[in-house]
């Protein structure tokens, strides 16, 4: 969010439906901006929440996400579908795909600066995929260029209201490395306990961490330089 946030400056805060939203205006356009917090159900209760209030031209999923094919730590990567994976592997192979006027003049100033490899399919699971066979399982299933875990639910959502949707988002980590620790115990209400111990048992993933957070701040940087230059265009 602070990426995101760095981009468009300055914002005024406000409350919809209950949802913090950061609103910022360039030109005739407003661009808002929305914490939905990780993980299919807290992005699917966001969405739905805030389209039953507003409409928007385009609704963009943003963020850090994995590389499934070759790439570098802070490449972006476009999403114009997404499938869904749920716990145990199962695949829904029904993309998600809503187009619309406002997603075609950003996949135009996209198409000048991301390569057609880094476009088209995202997958979204409901937990964190952190070994590199996992990912390449992943990979070689659903044919998708990158993995988060929100896009999906978000989709469902902008197709529901007919909003076009377009993923984009940055590498924080790559197809052949493991993850230096289970994340998804941080996603249950008693796993930071079990989080820590597993560091504590394990010091050696703390080496791992830090390069993890040195890879989050490259893909933060390109987030913000990304979408300076998508403002700064639209507003011409």
């Amino acid at each position: 969010m602070r990426a995101i946030r760095s981009a468009f400056y300055p914002v005024v805060e406000r409350t919809i439906g209950g949802i913090r939203v950061l609103v910022y205006t360039g030109g005739e356009r407003e661009y808002w901006l929305v914490q939905t917090g990780v993980g299919p159900e807290k992005a699917r209760q966001c969405a739905g929440r805030l389209l039953q209030v507003q409409s928007f031209s385009l609704m963009i999923s943003t963020g850090f996400a994995c590389a499934l094919v070759s790439a570098d730590i802070g490449v972006l990567l476009v999403g114009r579908e997404v499938v869904s994976s749920g716990w145990e592997g199962a695949v829904s192979l029904q993309a998600i795909d809503v187009s619309g006027e406002e997603r075609d003049r950003m996949v135009t100033c996209i198409h000048a600066i991301v390569p057609a490899a880094h476009m088209g399919r995202f997958v979204s699971t409901a937990h964190v995929i952190g070994s590199a066979m996992e990912k390449r399982a992943v990979a070689e299933k659903t044919e998708a260029i990158g993995l988060d875990m929100e896009s999906a639910a978000l989709a469902v959502e902008a197709n529901r209201t007919h909003t076009p949707f377009i993923i984009i988002r940055t590498a924080s980590d790559l197809l052949d490395e493991d993850l230096p620790l289970d994340f998804n115990l941080f996603l249950r209400p008693t796993g930071w306990l079990k989080g820590i111990a597993s560091i504590l048992a394990a010091p050696s993933c703390l080496l791992g961490l830090v390069r993890l957070r040195r890879q989050s701040m490259i893909a933060a940087e390109a987030l913000t330089v990304f979408f300076r230059h998508y403002a700064a265009a639209m507003a011409q």
